[in-house]
């Protein structure tokens, strides 16, 4: 099952979508962002309370392959490893070569950004 998201271009936004998501009882250790900008994540990351697709989500064998990877197959790496086809990984990930971030939430059904 792919995992439910949205791509946002706007970070209130996307805090906003994260207070709502939580508010409905969606557990932090399953709220994920992903973007193009590794600093973006960071201030997002410390703002939202939201998580980075890390070496727990991918695995030691994909953590350890990224080292070797360009970022763009990184990311689409990170987003395959936590339930996006490629097909789905590579057109997201033309969204953050835009400077868009994307919101995953996983384990979770029916979640209203």
């Amino acid at each position: 099952m792919q995992p439910n998201y949205q791509i946002f271009g706007d970070d209130e936004q996307m805090g906003e979508s994260i207070d709502r998501i939580k508010e409905h009882g969606v557990d932090e250790d399953n709220i994920y962002i992903l973007s193009h900008d590794n600093d973006h994540v960071r201030r997002a990351k410390r703002q939202t309370d939201a998580n980075k697709i890390g070496v727990s989500e991918t695995g030691l064998g994909t953590a350890t392959k990224n080292i070797f990877r360009g970022k763009d197959d990184k990311l689409i790496s990170k987003m395959k490893e936590i339930g996006f086809e490629q097909s789905k990984a590579k057109e997201i990930h033309k969204e953050l070569e835009k400077g868009k971030t994307l919101l995953v939430v996983a384990n979770e059904e029916d979640i209203k950004f």
